[in-house]
């Protein structure tokens, strides 16, 4: 969940400074406004973002990170791959993110005795690093919802019925193997 490297403004942004969080979380409600919406619908590439908002925890994490904690949840409106009519969908992700400064030694991927390198596939993600003192929560709010999309919407009863291949179709069809079928080895 990095920061945008590429200078353009993010499409749903909610700055929070390092400085400012405590131990004691607080408690941050995001929604996305129209403008917001629209941007999140051209990112996605997908017809349109009816709702997104998120309920975070933001705390101090350790000495000198941050945790982000909390559920996003929106409706957005996909094309069906099958008819290409709207698809009106829902968005249900839990955050949980822990950030730690550039440079920190929290950051860095365990490894064993041989140096190759330990991941849980079941246990909490590495820690994304911050520059400066500023995260974007919005940004990773939008990344989270991102995740819980469906990459194939399909119209409730939406069939792909233009070609079905038969047992008689596949009867027919020859073999790749049929050419060493008379192959003998000397």
């Amino acid at each position: 969940m990095s920061s945008n490297k590429s200078g353009e403004a993010a499409a749903f942004s909610y700055l929070v400074k390092v400085g400012h969080v405590s131990a004691n979380p607080v408690r941050v409600r995001l929604a996305a406004d129209e403008r917001e919406r629209q941007a999140l619908a051209n990112v996605w590439n997908i017809e349109g973002v009816n709702s997104l908002s998120a309920e975070l925890q933001i705390a101090r994490w350790k000495k000198d990170g941050v945790r982000i904690t909390g559920r996003v949840s929106g409706e957005i409106v996909q094309a069906c791959v099958v008819t290409l009519e709207p698809v009106v969908s829902t968005v249900d992700q839990e955050i949980d993110q822990i950030f730690v400064p550039e440079g920190s030694k929290l950051a860095r991927i365990v490894a064993d005795g041989a140096g190759e390198m330990v991941l849980d596939p079941d246990g909490p993600d590495l820690p994304e690093t911050f520059v400066g003192d500023t995260i974007d929560a919005g940004e990773l709010v939008a990344e989270f919802a991102a995740l819980g999309i469906d990459p194939y919407p399909k119209k409730p009863g939406a069939e792909f019925a233009a070609h079905i291949e038969s047992a008689e179709d596949v009867d027919r069809k020859p073999s790749p193997f049929a050419v060493l079928k008379d192959w003998k080895k000397d």
